[in-house]
């Protein structure tokens, strides 16, 4: 059974950083992409960042390049989501996702197992 856990959420103030960890279990990590994603009260979900596990090619929305570095360390199947020059639009649940397909996507629909997601809240 394929399992992701986020974990790593909070509360911080803008111009802080988290990061974000997603541990995954119950496939091969090193073929799929895995992606981050997120959710805002009254918005639809939005890519964020993905990582292909099996090269490291990564790819990133354009409203947090510069700020947001993904990473993977395949030894431990834990994918992780650097934040850092947090802006409370940046607020949302965060979820990570993984994609079989290896495919290195932000568009949510490619993504077939997701996990439940964590609280991120910046305040201004």
């Amino acid at each position: 059974e394929v399992q992701l856990v986020e974990s790593g959420g909070g509360l911080v103030q803008a111009g802080g950083s988290l990061r974000l960890s997603c541990a995954a279990s119950g496939f091969t990590f090193d073929d799929y992409a895995i992606g981050w994603f997120r959710q805002a009260p009254g918005k639809e979900r939005e890519g964020v960042s993905c990582i292909s596990s099996s090269n490291g090619r990564t790819y990133y929305a354009d409203f947090v390049k510069g700020r947001f570095t993904i990473s993977s360390d395949n030894a431990k199947n834990t994918v992780y989501l650097q934040m850092n020059s947090l802006k409370p639009e940046d607020t949302a649940v965060y979820y990570c996702a993984a994609d079989p397909l290896g495919i290195v996507t932000l568009h949510p629909r490619e993504y077939p197992y997701w996990g439940q997601g964590t609280q991120v809240t910046v305040s201004s």
